[in-house]
């Protein structure tokens, strides 16, 4: 396999620093520079053409979500944003802008590495946790409170929950009893019927009823 281009944008050296080394002695990836800034994220992009870049959220001269939304624009890489808890608002504006998915910093090496190989392979990533902090956040009573159920069939609710849940297409595929193939044909209508890029910003609305 091909090694994983990768950039880190964050404002702390410590974090900066420590995912690097988490990646460096990983033969699948490939760090190609590190950013303090937005600003510097997308001319290091626009430079070294990374598959995935960590991008965090609140940084100084251009925010991750600023970055993002040029990054996404020009297609220059598969955007993964950094979150702490109390950024659920800005991660939902982060989404909007194309970002494939978010990852809370308190991860573990193998979860932050799993998490990119998941972006780069075409899948939108999701935190339980982040998710939970979404709906509480939008006030929503229950899983579901702000979506439009309307226009769907029990089993497409089915996989949308699912998708909710954090699964991927094969536990889907497990849950229900039917083909991977099948489940990513439901994915594919359904973020079609709702004019949404990836399975994240589905998950998000599902939750929040909003779309991202």
């Amino acid at each position: 396999m091909e090694k994983i281009k990768v950039v880190i944008a964050d404002d702390s050296d410590f974090v900066r620093d420590g995912m690097k080394i988490i990646l460096d002695v990983d033969d699948d990836f490939e760090v190609l520079g590190c950013a303090a800034n937005g600003r510097e994220a997308v001319r290091l992009a626009q430079e070294t053409r990374p598959d995935v870049i960590l991008m965090d959220i609140q940084m100084p001269e251009m925010d991750g979500i600023e970055a993002t939304k040029l990054i996404v624009e020009q297609d220059l890489g598969k955007v993964l944003i950094l979150t702490t808890f109390d950024d659920d608002q800005l991660v939902q504006k982060a989404l909007q802008n194309g970002a494939k998915g978010y990852l809370i910093k308190n991860h573990t090496p193998e979860h932050l590495k799993q998490m990119i190989k998941s972006v780069y392979q075409g899948t939108g990533v999701m935190e339980e946790k982040m998710l939970e902090s979404l709906a509480k956040g939008a006030g929503a009573k229950e899983l579901g409170g702000g979506f439009d159920a309307s226009g769907y069939s029990e089993r497409e609710l089915e996989i949308i929950k699912a998708v909710a849940d954090g699964l991927s297409n094969k536990e889907i595929a497990a849950r229900l009893y039917i083909s991977e193939g099948t489940v990513k044909n439901y994915i594919t209508t359904i973020l079609s019927k709702e004019n949404l890029s990836h399975r994240t910003a589905l998950a998000v609305y599902y939750l929040t009823g909003k779309k991202a």
